[in-house]
């Protein structure tokens, strides 16, 4: 099977789910399956957006960003509904689960699309065959639908991941680009918005193969270095790697573990999140972020899932407080059951530079005895850089990346949201 991958190159995967909010809420309700559906922020008010739609709904030309009032105009029978983003959530968590069991470089962009390199996957079957059965899973055990491109970098596999929707797989080499690419108009070719193609059609260039072959100084002058980017994306190069430790859009770090036998004694849970907060503590200072939102996974014994979350007033990093609000969402959520699998993930991430703290009564006091201290790093920092000075952990091997191998989630686990559940600290 090794001879089916190349010697020198890669073999990158993107995976991005059809529809995926209008997916979900027909996995979660089946009556909805086969009916023209659309998610909506304030689908009572005539200026609510479209947020996302079924393909059902697209036949009658609704389309996400369409004021709710236009289509409904055009799809009366539109069935409409408020975005529920704790479910989605979970399916998210439930569909990079699956990717996972494939490769550890899973690299999320999104809240329902990803990037993975199987370059060194070849034992699990052919690029085609590891598509096909990643597809077939994420259908049978989370009841939604997605497209796959595979490609020898991420450029060409987000385009492939495009040309079959819903349900497609695509393969798109390098030697299918004069022919499968160079043909569009500009505007189609992922990374080049609208505007970006009206000014490349003043230069005469109006598809992507006359961009492959333009003037690399007059794109430079007219589009900045983005004009070089754009012209070798046309021309099938893009060295990006896949990076699984990426702050992407998706805007969540964390960390899940299967544990070695179902455990119900609450101490030995403990240590579990105690560890998992360590690696969730490292890899956030590795990215110099902090969390807003922290949430935690618990699968019971019977395979039951359930995912709930906390926003904090203030942003955290520490091991410390990652455990200790992961221990409490635990004890308030855990039903004493036999746990199969724990999981800690930090959401609505911060960069650390922008991060605030609002003191309050209990700890005033302690952070005005570390200000002089705080003043000299910050002076330090000021002079010679923001790296000049970081903590250890900023440095620490994470030696955990690859613990445990969680076991997949199943559809059933969506019936754990019927509601947000979100506390408010």
């Amino acid at each position: 099977m090794k001879e089916m991958y190349p010697k020198k190159g890669r073999v990158i995967l993107h995976v991005d789910m059809n529809s995926f909010y209008a997916s979900v809420e027909m996995a979660y309700d089946p009556t909805l399956k086969g009916k023209p559906l659309a998610i909506a922020g304030n689908g009572e008010e005539r200026r609510g957006i479209i947020v996302t739609c079924s393909y059902e709904a697209r036949k009658f030309g609704v389309k996400t960003t369409m004021p709710l009032w236009e289509a409904k105009k055009l799809c009366p029978h539109l069935v409409v509904m408020k975005p529920n983003f704790e479910r989605y959530r979970a399916a998210s968590m439930g569909m990079f689960e699956i990717l996972r069991h494939y490769t550890d470089f899973v690299e999320p962009v999104s809240i329902d699309e990803g990037y993975m390199d199987i370059t060194d996957s070849y034992d699990l079957g052919s690029p085609l065959e590891i598509a096909q059965s990643i597809q077939k899973r994420i259908l049978e055990q989370l009841d939604l639908p997605c497209s796959i491109g595979i490609a020898p970098n991420k450029f060409l596999a987000k385009t492939a991941s495009d040309m079959k929707k819903p349900m497609g797989i695509t393969v798109l080499r390098k030697r299918d680009i004069p022919t499968v690419l160079w043909p569009l108009n500009t505007s189609e070719m992922h990374g080049v918005g609208k505007k970006t193609a009206e000014k490349l059609t003043t230069i005469g260039i109006q598809t992507i193969g006359e961009l492959a072959k333009g003037n690399e100084i007059q794109l430079k002058s007219f589009l900045g270095i983005n004009g070089i980017r754009i012209k070798e994306r046309a021309n099938g190069i893009d060295n990006r790697p896949v990076d699984p430790e990426s702050v992407s859009e998706f805007k969540s770090i964390g960390n899940s573990t299967t544990l070695p036998r179902d455990i119900s004694n609450q101490q030995e849970l403990f240590r579990v999140l105690e560890s998992l907060a360590e690696t969730v503590s490292v890899r956030l200072k590795r990215k110099n972020v902090l969390a807003s939102t922290l949430g935690i996974t618990i699968r019971f014994k019977d395979r039951k899932t359930i995912t709930r979350s906390k926003k904090l007033a203030n942003p955290i990093q520490q091991k410390e407080d990652v455990a200790s609000i992961a221990k409490q969402l635990f004890g308030k959520h855990w039903n004493g059951n036999a746990v199969r699998l724990l999981g800690i993930t930090g959401y609505d991430l911060v960069e650390q530079d922008l991060a605030y703290k609002q003191l309050d009564i209990f700890s005033f006091e302690q952070d005005a005895k570390k200000e002089p201290l705080l003043n000299t790093v910050s002076s330090l920092r000021e002079k010679y850089g923001k790296n000049i000075i970081e903590t250890a952990a900023a440095h620490k091997v994470d030696l955990d990346q690859n613990v445990g191998t969680a076991t997949s989630f199943n559809k059933d686990f969506l019936r754990s949201f019927p509601q947000k559940d979100k506390e408010e600290q």
